[in-house]
């Protein structure tokens, strides 16, 4: 597992530790993950490259952690749409939740950029996939309703299956060459269409488990 050498726990530390981080979105983004280097990020960061290294062994240590960033932020959603459940129907929560990943792609190219950095070794994929188990859990257990009888396993498959979907529909979402108005209706057709063959999965999933 990828993980940093260590995380800081002073607020000067921590300020300075988020300012790399942020440096390596931008260079992430601009240059692509096989151009990407420590010495652009320190320079970004205004820090001396050594400080990189007192934190991260190498540039996939640190791709990790900026999905781990990422994927925080999709767990504080899932949990606030939790405390909605079961006042919020599914179709409802599916249809919210795929909103808002989607504005988070198209709002922050630095998610894709992650997103596909990660798929680069075996390492940063296994890394990736310990990640998002806390996610999977989440949704799981918003969706527990849909198929009551199911064990965790067959939830777990579903969850995965969702976010997996929806991350490699997005991606496709966004990489549309063309003018604006082109690539946003590419973007809104796109997540319109992610919603409806979802809910639809969703709805035969229901069905079979109710008999």
């Amino acid at each position: 597992m990828l993980r940093p050498r260590r995380r800081p726990a002073q607020q000067r530390s921590r300020e300075r530790y988020a300012r790399i981080l942020s440096a390596a979105r931008d260079v992430l983004v601009d240059v692509g993950f096989e151009s990407f280097t420590f010495d652009e990020v320190a320079k970004r960061a205004s820090v001396p490259i050594g400080t990189l290294y007192q934190f991260f062994a190498n540039k996939y240590v640190m791709i990790c952690e900026l999905d781990r960033q990422d994927a925080a932020g999709v767990v504080a959603e899932i949990n606030r749409f939790a405390e909605r459940v079961p006042a919020l129907e599914w179709p409802d929560f599916l249809s919210e939740f795929i909103d808002h990943i989607a504005d988070l792609w198209r709002n922050d190219p630095s998610r894709r950029s992650v997103w596909l950095a990660v798929q680069s070794t075996p390492a940063t994929r296994a890394t990736a996939a310990h990640t998002e188990q806390e996610l999977l859990d989440g949704i799981s257990e918003v969706l527990r309703p849909l198929a009551p009888g199911s064990d965790a396993d067959v939830r777990g498959f579903i969850s995965g299956l969702l976010i997996h979907t929806t991350y490699s529909l997005l991606n496709y979402s966004v990489d549309r060459p063309g003018d604006a108005g082109m690539r946003e209706l590419h973007y809104e057709l796109t997540v319109q269409e992610v919603k409806r063959m979802l809910i639809s999965y969703l709805m035969t999933v229901a069905e079979k488990a109710g008999g």
